[in-house]
């Protein structure tokens, strides 16, 4: 495809070389990924390129470049190279979305795309969709999210990311092998930085999921005004319908955004689908599904409000694309667990371990109100705070856990390019105030096997703030730390 045609009807300016250059191996923004034919854009303050990388993009193989801004016309002796089409563009980011899909063919456009975005519950609800579906109808349906990219359950290999929501050449690749790969609909997260630097767009998204919203990444926002202004870039022309929790009072603004075009669900209030009666203990909650005017005896597979609350928005986004709804009730009972969402595992001494990605205050108390709502004794919480975020929910998260907690095992989390005995300074008062007993163990293993072998028949132990994440964020490196295989490994012991 030319490079004319992928920006088509765009803002641009070709600074040098010609536009109908054949571009044949895609857009990157990762200078190190660009192979001959690439279209490399130089995306200001990308760690792995922008505009420093060029000559090395160039190197590469790249055969023309998008730039963002002031920018010298290239010649023959500087290091674009005299063949190079250089166009400058007036936001890069937005411009990569638009070529990104284009060039894969604007996948989005031949499936049913679901993007859910919220502070918590974007994983759990991808993955009840997608079971959902699975179990109700055999269809085969692609995830992109927090934990990776699969379709019809087969990974889709792709390069190695922390991003919940990729890049947009990655998500357009992802895109498009699912769409190749026979999938009829996706269900992909969409965090408040993904909609704010412009990854979604261009996705064709049928219909934008809000779960809810409550403190977290202020280190990116700033405010809670700016954060919950990102969430809301979803419902801002980007897709077609929206399915709303009317129980989260940020949901209530999104109806007048979207006029007749948004479904609502609920626990509390009055919804399009709302749940009642609600029955929970630790192998999970009955409850009943209210919809139009028949009620729908329904249970999931897992314990907690939260976890209704979500299967709820799973249902109702289905049931708007046209799956009957109650084969979907149906299926509820029978999905899977999710990994390292409120993933349970029994050790062989009688103490049950919950692991959960609860990481931010909202998601903790919930957890852990949940466990103490069924636990026959003790509840023991592992759990630490990442670095390199908001440093204000760090005592808050120690309150928390101390206050429903007989023993907090204080430890690292992801600690980034912070000291994590620094955070776990910031975290310990929080507990201290609460008079619950606590353990430093800077070690996460350590942590975890010092909360296993101080357990006993009947208690908990949970374990909060990687889920199933495969890793370690250390420094610059990614160490390789699974939660629930690390249990496992102790409990053998």
């Amino acid at each position: 495809m030319k490079l004319s045609e992928l920006l088509h009807g765009h803002d641009h300016q070709v600074l040098h070389g010609d536009q109908d250059t054949p571009i044949t191996s895609g857009p990157c923004l990762d200078a190190d990924r660009v192979v001959p034919g690439s279209l490399y854009i130089a995306l200001p303050g990308h760690r792995e390129g922008g505009p420093e990388a060029l000559g090395e993009a160039v190197a590469r193989g790249a055969v023309a470049v998008l730039v963002e801004g002031p920018f010298p016309v290239p010649d023959g002796d500087r290091p674009t190279g005299a063949g190079t089409c250089v166009v400058r563009v007036p936001n890069a980011r937005i411009a990569t979305a638009i070529v990104s899909a284009r060039y894969h063919g604007e996948p989005g456009r031949a499936m049913d795309v679901v993007a859910v975005t919220g502070t918590n519950g974007k994983t759990s609800v991808s993955s009840m969709y997608e079971s959902l579906l699975r179990i109700s109808e055999g269809a085969r349906v692609g995830v992109i999210g927090t934990s990776g990219a699969r379709t019809g359950g087969d990974p889709v290999p792709m390069p190695r990311s922390v991003l919940s929501t990729p890049e947009s050449p990655d998500l357009q690749y992802l895109l498009a092998c699912m769409r190749d790969r026979g999938s009829g609909s996706v269900v992909l997260e969409a965090t408040s930085m993904g909609l704010l630097n412009h990854r979604v767009d261009g996705s064709f998204v049928d219909v934008g999921i809000f779960t809810n919203l409550s403190q977290d990444h202020l280190d990116d926002h700033g405010t809670m005004e700016s954060y919950r202004e990102a969430k809301m870039l979803l419902f801002a022309g980007m897709c077609r319908r929206a399915v709303v929790n009317a129980d989260d009072p940020v949901g209530a603004a999104i109806p007048a955004m979207m006029p007749g075009a948004v479904t609502t669900y609920a626990i509390e209030a009055d919804a399009d689908y709302r749940a009642t009666d609600l029955v929970v203990d630790a192998s999970g909650t009955r409850f009943v599904l209210h919809h139009g005017d028949r009620k729908y005896p329904a249970a999931i597979p897992v314990p907690g409000r939260f976890s209704v609350s979500n299967a709820l928005a799973a249902v109702a986004a289905c049931h708007l694309l046209g799956h009957d709804l109650g084969g979907l009730v149906d299926a509820l009972d029978r999905m899977p667990q999710i990994p390292g969402r409120f993933e349970h595992f029994g050790t062989r001494d009688g103490v049950s371990v919950i692991v959960d990605y609860a990481h931010s205050p909202d998601s903790l108390d919930k957890v852990l109100c949940t466990i103490r709502g069924f636990a026959p004794h003790r509840v023991l919480t592992v759990f630490g705070c990442g670095g390199d975020r908001d440093t204000t929910k760090r005592a808050r998260m120690g309150e928390i856990a101390g206050t429903y907690s007989d023993l907090c095992v204080l430890t690292s989390d992801n600690p980034r390019y912070e000291d994590p005995e620094a955070i776990m300074d910031q975290v310990a008062p929080g507990i201290e105030a609460t008079g619950t007993p606590f353990e430093r163990v800077g070690d996460r293993r350590g942590a975890i096997a010092l909360a296993l072998s101080s357990a006993g028949l009947g208690d908990v132990v949970l374990v909060a703030g990687k889920g199933s994440e495969s890793h370690q964020s250390v420094g610059g490196d990614l160490v390789p730390f699974d939660d629930m295989t690390v249990v496992r490994e102790l409990a053998r012991a």
